[in-house]
């Protein structure tokens, strides 16, 4: 399964039960909804390299405008070329403050979680990463592939007929 290189996949590096492999593509900046965004991308990546693939995109929402008010990424997967595209998604809540800590990272400096008082930025990655949008949506894929896909060597045993 591919996934675009550069992205922040390597959480699905342990327990994911398919080998990823990162690809360069271009992708076009698609403007919509979260969900339809989230779908073209999908599909275009599958194929300009002609097979399964998982995508992300990240939004900011602001309530002020309309919008979510949270954090979200939807990760998209497909398994094959003629299978429809599923989304999943993570959210954090959380709230737009003052730059505080590195400004290396999108909107980290400026984005604090709910229930923290510090932002992404000022996070340790480790704490980042257990909370973040990104890793939950990460985590429901996973979860879901881990049900829909059971890779243990029991599951590949034949089982008898009735």
């Amino acid at each position: 399964m591919a996934v675009p290189a550069g992205r922040s996949f390597r959480y699905l590096e342990i327990g994911f039960p398919y080998k990823l492999e990162s690809k360069k593509i271009d992708l076009p900046e698609y403007q919509g909804e979260p969900d339809e965004i989230s779908i073209h991308k999908c599909k275009e990546a599958a194929r300009q390299v002609e097979g399964p693939v998982i995508v992300e995109d990240t939004c900011l929402c602001f309530k002020a405008l309309g919008g979510m008010p949270e954090n979200g990424s939807w990760i998209n997967s497909r398994q094959k070329a003629n299978e429809p595209v599923q989304l999943f998604r993570g959210i954090t809540e959380g709230h737009i403050v003052e730059p505080r800590g590195p400004r290396d990272f999108g909107w980290d400096p400026c984005f604090q979680p709910e229930g923290y008082d510090k932002t992404y930025a000022e996070l340790p990655k480790e704490v980042k990463n257990t909370i973040s949008h990104r890793y939950r949506a990460l985590a429901a894929m996973s979860e879901h592939f881990s049900q829909t896909n059971n890779t243990s060597p029991e599951s590949k045993k034949k089982k008898p007929q009735d």
